[in-house]
């Protein structure tokens, strides 16, 4: 089959032949239909996290079950699924106490050291997997913990989004902050996860929802998804602007990007008792510098890093596929552009040039 391979960090995208095993026990082999690109992909390639390579990354598919493992329960063949990154046991304290994304055991739901890989390359060496995943490629095996089940009607491009920038992005102001009818939110950043975010708070009823930017078509862009006031940060103090708009400061402020000035801004950002989530990928080892007495202290200001937005993949996937269906999530706007599978080097080399808004999608292999 045809995959998107990474052979190093700092390398490139390039489609391979892979060999793909059958599942076993409770794995799930998935025809992918549709695989988004996002930029945390990137991330993992340029930057060294430790992630092994080579590998087959992408962790947004949606595609058709073609076959289970004999001890697979929840999913059969003809099943629509979305795949997901949080990888979770369901046994280890965290799942227990309902918080799966923090799970203690994710190496559960990859194959063990000694058994046979379920990729290979042409020559039959190990090939990794994204996030017990490798969504860029025709075909994945994940475990049926990674997978939720979702109606035959939602479209594949749109679907795929759903397991990660949506979960990320909503599921941030929805399960973490547990934004509420009636606050103010702010949320620095608008891709492809910033746009969600946006979504989900109007989702949540939030009445003030300020997205900034430093460009000026991405932020009348989110517009689209909820936005109530735009900022560009270029232009204008982001901080003070905030403070203006909604008298003093917001009950929520997101990061969305990563970087250590804005991830400050957002505790500044926040009004007293107030929240400031750091959503965004950062490079690793980055140090922040907040007031403890000032900002912290005094002001009952909450600084919290955001896991996948606090996500259940096997309750929220399917509610938001529903928001969607129902016409009160919008989906339809995030997807920039579909590709075929070939085109991802290309892809990424346009995201990395933030001329990019919403997602780009893998819909042909």
């Amino acid at each position: 089959m045809k995959a998107s391979v990474v052979k190093k960090v700092g390398g490139i995208f390039q489609t391979e032949d892979v060999q793909i095993d059958q599942p076993k026990g409770y794995e799930v082999l998935v025809n992918i239909k549709a695989s988004g690109l996002c930029h945390s992909d990137l991330h993992v390639r340029d930057a060294d996290y430790g992630f092994p390579f080579p590998a087959v990354l992408g962790h947004e598919p949606a595609g058709i079950v073609e076959a289970v493992g004999e001890s697979v329960t929840e999913f059969k063949t003809g099943d629509h699924v979305v795949g997901c990154l949080i990888q979770f046991c369901g046994s280890c304290e965290e799942c227990l106490s309902g918080r799966t994304y923090l799970c203690k055991h994710p190496e559960f739901t990859v194959r063990k050291a000694g058994e046979a890989p379920r990729l290979k390359d042409k020559n039959g060496n190990l090939m990794n997997q994204g996030f017990g995943l490798g969504g860029f490629s025709e075909k994945m095996i994940a475990h049926q913990n990674q997978l939720a089940k979702v109606p035959n009607e939602m479209p594949f491009d749109k679907a795929c989004l759903l397991g990660c920038g949506t979960v990320t992005g909503a599921g941030a102001i929805i399960n973490t902050a547990k934004v509420k009818p009636g606050n103010s939110v702010a949320i620095i950043g608008v891709g492809g996860v910033g746009l969600n975010a946006i979504s989900g708070a109007k989702v949540a009823g939030a009445t003030t929802i300020i997205a900034i930017d430093i460009d000026d078509q991405k932020l009348e862009f989110s517009k689209k998804f909820g936005a109530t006031h735009t900022i560009n940060s270029k232009k204008e103090d982001a901080v003070s602007r905030v403070k203006e708009i909604s008298e003093g400061g917001v009950n929520a402020a997101f990061e969305v990007i990563g970087l250590k000035a804005t991830s400050e801004q957002a505790v500044e950002m926040a009004k007293r008792g107030g929240g400031a989530y750091l959503i965004g990928m950062s490079k690793p080892n980055t140090l922040l510098s907040v007031k403890s007495y000032e900002e912290m202290l005094i002001n009952g200001k909450r600084l919290e890093g955001v896991m996948m937005g606090s996500t259940n993949l096997k309750r929220d996937i399917p509610m938001y596929a529903k928001l969607y269906l129902e016409g009160r999530m919008n989906l339809d706007d995030l997807v920039y552009k579909t590709i075929h599978i070939d085109q991802v080097e290309e892809a990424y080399q346009e995201l990395a040039s933030g001329k990019i808004v919403g997602r780009t999608v893998i819909t042909s292999f």
